[in-house]
């Protein structure tokens, strides 16, 4: 007797391999079988043809505190997500003492009360108390460590310091930390040489995690990357570039060498990258961005809460001032930045080492679409409307590839053993439906959602929170 059997699906299982129908049959919380399964369930599923594939896996996430707050994950289930991976781009939740204002870009994540977790093994806690609906696996942030060891984060930290951030990573390791990560474009950690985070690098263990948000998106992007690569290859961890990019239209149709770059890196070292799929970024305003080569949407500002939604340069107009002093007036805010050119987002979506992240900040008022939007937005406009890559292809960058390259044992796969976190979506009508105006809408398409063998999503509502806490396998 199965728990649950899902009867005549294309079977997408996560291998890049192209789909096949077949049924899959669930019990306690794994895939005991598929192909074509006899048996009894307590509850049968004909799919009718639709696409059953792994839960999607977010690789680049800022629901650190968006997990213990609003545990249902709406906007993550919705697009067929059963884990995400947080603490990205050197901020997380944990371990975090704060004193006195929490440091930008640190509060993406929250106010100061919101971080109450002095060592890692209180969030983990915290998260297996919340039950959210998702799966969520945990980076510790180097900006973090940053904050809770030094006095100001405008210069290099000192031997000490860099000790005492070693110590606090290494424990954070032992409790169950998937790795380190990096956001050294941040002015909190702009100002860390390289030898900073090699040393900390070196407490991961080999083929240990290191993502990074690099020093620069723009115009010194090769450095920067192989700053990455250089970090970790003394204790042999693997690299994961965040949300790459070429930034800036200076930098736009540079994507062929940086992925070159990635290519070559990767025939003697673990490197890999994600990518959102929209010609346009998300994050606080940073007066270095400043520009009018491209629009700039200003999502929020706390002194100016009536400028949300608008764009920079109209907010200059009607104060008569320059973009700059602007951005200073609204500070601190929030911003989507449309610094991009689409055929480079298309041609690193489409490349073998890149998966899929949706670097949503879900605490933004006016969020970039990609919160609630990236995985239909794959599957539904370039899979199937551009035909930029097969659908098993888009499966495999959302779940195979994101299980392996980070550490997430048996999810990311269909087969007998697996954890049976599924979406059961309709290929022809799944779609993103959020735009920069309208951002917080649910997709169209995704059918249902398995967490650990449990329905968790009906295609309409969240229906249960059967998330886990995951240590690296």
């Amino acid at each position: 007797m199965h728990d649950v059997l899902i009867r005549n699906a294309l079977v997408l299982d996560g291998s890049d391999r192209p789909g096949r129908h077949g049924d899959v049959a669930l019990r306690d919380g794994r895939i005991v079988a598929v192909g074509a399964v006899a048996g009894s369930a307590r509850q049968v599923i004909d799919a009718d043809g639709r696409a059953l594939a792994p839960g999607f896996i977010d690789v680049h996430t800022h629901d650190d505190l968006e997990v213990l707050r609003n545990p249902d994950m709406a906007s993550k289930l919705s697009q067929g997500v059963t884990t995400v991976v947080v603490g990205n781009c050197g901020i997380s939740a944990s371990p975090v003492r704060i004193r006195g204002e929490v440091p930008d870009p640190m509060n993406l994540l929250g106010e100061a009360g919101d971080f109450r977790f002095a060592d890692f093994a209180s969030y983990r806690q915290a998260v297996e108390a919340a039950r959210p609906a998702v799966n969520v696996a945990a980076l510790v942030g180097h900006t973090a460590l940053r904050q809770n060891h030094m006095d100001r984060l405008d210069r290099a930290a000192t031997a000490g310091e860099i000790a005492a951030m070693r110590a606090q990573l290494r424990q954070s390791l032992a409790q169950g930390a998937l790795g380190l990560s990096s956001g050294l474009a941040y002015g909190s950690a702009f100002h860390a040489p390289s030898s900073e985070v090699a040393e900390l690098a070196l407490e991961l263990p080999r083929g240990g995690l290191y993502a990074t948000h690099l020093r620069d998106e723009f115009g010194g992007i090769l450095e920067a990357m192989d700053e990455a690569f250089d970090a970790a290859r003394a204790p042999q961890a693997a690299v994961r570039v965040s949300h790459l990019k070429c930034a800036g239209i200076d930098n736009w149709g540079r994507s062929r060498e940086v992925l070159h770059r990635l290519d070559a890196a990767s025939g003697s070292q673990d490197v890999a990258c994600d990518c959102y799929p929209y010609a346009a970024s998300a994050s606080t305003l940073d007066l270095k961005q400043v520009t009018d080569a491209y629009d700039i949407l200003i999502t929020w500002s706390e002194p100016e809460p009536a400028q949300g939604g608008r764009l920079l340069a109209d907010i200059a107009a009607d104060w008569g001032v320059p973009l700059l002093e602007a951005a200073i007036r609204l500070q601190p805010a929030g911003a989507v930045y449309h610094c991009m050119d689409e055929a480079d987002v298309r041609r690193i979506l489409v490349h073998p080492l890149t998966m899929i992240g949706s670097d949503g900040l879900p605490r933004d008022p006016r969020p970039h679409p990609r919160l609630w939007g990236t995985f239909p937005r794959v599957l539904g406009h370039y899979a199937r409307d551009e035909a930029l890559f097969p659908l098993h292809t888009a499966v495999h960058k959302m779940t195979g590839l994101p299980a392996s390259r980070f550490a997430l044992g048996a999810r990311g796969v269909i087969r007998a053993g697996g954890c049976a976190d599924l979406v059961l979506f309709d290929p022809a009508r799944v779609r993103d439906t959020a735009s920069f105006h309208d951002p917080v809408r649910a997709a169209e398409g995704i059918d249902a959602v398995w967490v650990n063998g449990q329905l968790a999503y009906d295609g309409r509502d969240v229906v249960a929170r059967p998330g886990r806490f995951i240590a690296p396998d």
